[in-house]
C-alpha cells in the first residue's frame, strides 16, 4: 500500500517536474521561433524592397512628367513666338502685296511701257537696251519707201471698193427681192469695216470688209448676252456673247413656216434643214431645226452660216446673167469669204459677214468658226465674237482730225504691217497678226500728245510702236483697248457694260502654248533684222507696173 503511495508520488512528481509550463524546453522552441521570424523578417524584408522599387519608379515617372511638361511648355512658347513672328511676316507681305497691285493698277491704267513714257531724246539714246539693238531704217529711207511703195496703191483701194460696194448692193437688192416678211431674215445695209475703211491696208490683193446686220422678222427677236454678264465665263470665252432668240411677246418659240406659203427654194428663218425634214405646224417642236444650238434658245454659228451660203447663192444665180465674171465661195475658214473671178483670170476677194447688232450700239456679234479651247473640251457653236470694228473706225476717224496735217500714225502703222506680212511669207504665221499692231497703235494715240504724230517723226514713231509691241511680247500682256479702258473718250458712245468689263489679255494664248509664243518672239525679231534691207530692196525695186482697175460690171 505505502509502495502503491510512494509510486503514485513519484508518478505526480516526475508529471510536475516535466511540466512544460514549470519548467519550459528553450532548447527544444528556438529554432523553431528563429525560422519563422527569419521567414517572416524576409518577406517584410522583399516587401520594403519591392516598395523602394515601386517608390524610385513613381519619383522617376514623376520626373519624366515633370521633364515633359517643361519641354511642352517651351516649345508652346517657341510656337508662340514663331506663330507671332509668321502673322507678323505674313501681314507685312500682304500689305506689300496691296501696295504692288495697286501700282500695277495705276500703271496699267496711267503709263505705257518705259520707252514709252520719256522724251525723244530719252527713247533714241538707249540704243542697244531696246529691240535687241537692232537698228531700224532712217527717216530718209522710211519717206521714200512710203511714198513709192504704199502711198502710191491709194487710188487701186479706192477702185476696189467701189466696184465691190457696188456689186454687194446688187446682191443684197436680189436678196431683198425674194424677202418673206413672215418667214424670212431682214438683210440691212452693209457696213464698211477694217483696214480698208481705215485706210491702212497694204497686203495684196486688196480685200473689202463688209458687214451684213440682219435681223428676225416679226415675232421674233434677238437678245445678245454678254461674257460679263456672268460670274462663271471661262477665260477663254471673255470677248464672247451669245444671242438668245425669243418672240416679241415673251412665248416659247414656235414655228412659223406652217403659217405661211413658201416657195419650193425658199429656206424658213428658223429652220437650217431641207424642206423635207421641216415639221408640219401641228406637229412643230420648239427647238427642232432651229437656227439655233441643239436643244436651246441661242443662235448657232454654223447653222447662221449655212443659211447664208444659202441666201448667197440664190441670190447670185438670179443675177449671175447680168456679169462677165463667176462668184465663189473664198477660204474655208473664214465665214463669208467670197471672190470675184474675171475671165482674165485674175480674181477679186472680199468679205461678207453676217453680224447682229447689239442693242442700238455700234458694238456686233459676228460669225467666227468654232475652235477647241486650250484647256480642252468640246468647241462651242453658240458663243459669238464681239466686234469693235465699228469703234476702231470711228476712233481712228476722231483722232485723225485732232492730229497734224499729214500726221504718221497711219504710216507707222501702214510699214509694221508690210514687214509683218512679209516675215510671214518668209517663216510662216506667228501669233503675232496685223489686229495686234493696231491694238498697239490705238494705246499710242491713246497715250501721246497731238504733236508727236507730226510727219516728220515717223521714224521715232515706228521705234515706239514695236517697242511698244516688244515690250508686250516679254510681259505676254497686250490688253484690248476698249474693254476694260477707262480712258476711252465717252463722246465715242462705247456701252458702259464694256467699259466696266474686265481688261482682256490679248496675248493669253501666249501663258499657255509656249511653242506659239517662242516662235512669235523669234518671228518679231526676225522681221526686225530683216526691215532694213526689206525697205531698202523695196524702195530699189518699185514695181513700174500697177495692178489695172478691176473691170468694170457688164450688163446684158
Amino acid at each position: 500500500m505505502a509502495m502503491g503511495l510512494f509510486r503514485v508520488c513519484l508518478v505526480v512528481v516526475t508529471a510536475i517536474v516535466n511540466h512544460p509550463l514549470l519548467f519550459p524546453r528553450e532548447n527544444a522552441t528556438i529554432p523553431e521561433n528563429e525560422e519563422e521570424i527569419i521567414r517572416k523578417m524576409q518577406e517584410h524584408q522583399e516587401k520594403l524592397r519591392l516598395e523602394q522599387l515601386r517608390l524610385e519608379e513613381e519619383v522617376s515617372r514623376l520626373e519624366a512628367e515633370k521633364e515633359a511638361l517643361r519641354q511642352v511648355e517651351e516649345e508652346e512658347q517657341q510656337q508662340l513666338e514663331a506663330h507671332t513672328a509668321w502673322d507678323l511676316w505674313t501681314t507685312l507681305c500682304m500689305v506689300l502685296f496691296l501696295i504692288i497691285e495697286v501700282l500695277r493698277q495705276n500703271h496699267q491704267e496711267g503709263t505705257f511701257p518705259e520707252c514709252l513714257g520719256g522724251d525723244e531724246d530719252e527713247l533714241s539714246g538707249l540704243g542697244g537696251t531696246v529691240l535687241q539693238g537692232l537698228p531700224l531704217p532712217n527717216r530718209a529711207t522710211l519717206d521714200h519707201f512710203y511714198e513709192h511703195c504704199i502711198r502710191s496703191t491709194t487710188g487701186d483701194a479706192t477702185r476696189t471698193q467701189e466696184f465691190v460696194e457696188g456689186f454687194v448692193d446688187d446682191l443684197l437688192e436680189a436678196l431683198r427681192s425674194t424677202y418673206n416678211g413672215k418667214t424670212d431674215m431682214e438683210l440691212e445695209d452693209f457696213i464698211g469695216v477694217g483696214s480698208m475703211y481705215e485706210n491702212w491696208q497694204v497686203e495684196r490683193p486688196l480685200r473689202c470688209h463688209l458687214f451684213i446686220p440682219f435681223i428676225p422678222p416679226e415675232p421674233y427677236s434677238f437678245h445678245p448676252e454678254f461674257w460679263c454678264s456672268s460670274l462663271s465665263t471661262p477665260l477663254e470665252r471673255q470677248g464672247y456673247g451669245q444671242i438668245k432668240v425669243t418672240l416679241a411677246d415673251g412665248n416659247p418659240l414656235g414655228c412659223v413656216c406652217g403659217k405661211a406659203k413658201l416657195e419650193e427654194d425658199m429656206l424658213c428663218l428658223l429652220y437650217g434643214k431641207n424642206r423635207g425634214a421641216w415639221p408640219s405646224s401641228a406637229g412643230c417642236s420648239e427647238m427642232e431645226g432651229l437656227l439655233c444650238s441643239r436643244e436651246s434658245s441661242y443662235l448657232d454659228v454654223m447653222q447662221v452660216m449655212k443659211w447664208f451660203q444659202m441666201a448667197l447663192t440664190r441670190a447670185w444665180h438670179r443675177i449671175a446673167h447680168k456679169y462677165e465674171f463667176d462668184l465663189a465661195f473664198g477660204e474655208l475658214d473664214t465665214p463669208g469669204s467670197l471672190k470675184i473671178k474675171f475671165r482674165s483670170g485674175k480674181s477679186m476677194p472680199f468679205i461678207l459677214t453676217p453680224v447682229i447688232q447689239c442693242n442700238d450700239s455700234d458694238l456686233y456679234f459676228i460669225l467666227q468658226l468654232p475652235k477647241e479651247p486650250c484647256g480642252g473640251g468640246p468647241a462651242s457653236s453658240a458663243h459669238w465674237l464681239l466686234s469693235f470694228a465699228v469703234y476702231e473706225r470711228q476712233f481712228l476717224r476722231m483722232t485723225g482730225k485732232a492730229l497734224p496735217e499729214g500726221a504718221c500714225h497711219l504710216s507707222c502703222l501702214q510699214i509694221a504691217s508690210f514687214l509683218l506680212s512679209k516675215q510671214t511669207r518668209l517663216t510662216g504665221p506667228s501669233g503675232l497678226s496685223d489686229y495686234h499692231l493696231k491694238t498697239a497703235l490705238l494705246h499710242l494715240l491713246l497715250s501721246r500728245q497731238a504733236s508727236d504724230w507730226k510727219a516728220s517723226k515717223l521714224d521715232v514713231r515706228l521705234q515706239d510702236l514695236f517697242c511698244f509691241l516688244e515690250r508686250s511680247l516679254l510681259e505676254k500682256k497686250l490688253y484690248h483697248f476698249f474693254m476694260g479702258n477707262h480712258k476711252v473718250p465717252e463722246t465715242l458712245g462705247l456701252p458702259e457694260v464694256v467699259r466696266r468689263a474686265e481688261p482682256l489679255n490679248l496675248f493669253r494664248p501666249f501663258v499657255l502654248q509656249r511653242t506659239l509664243y517662242r516662235n512669235t518672239v523669234d518671228s518679231f525679231y526676225e522681221m526686225l533684222k530683216n526691215a532694213p534691207a526689206l525697205i531698202s530692196e523695196y524702195s530699189l525695186h518699185v514695181p513700174s507696173v500697177r495692178a489695172s482697175p478691176p473691170p468694170k460690171a457688164v450688163v446684158s
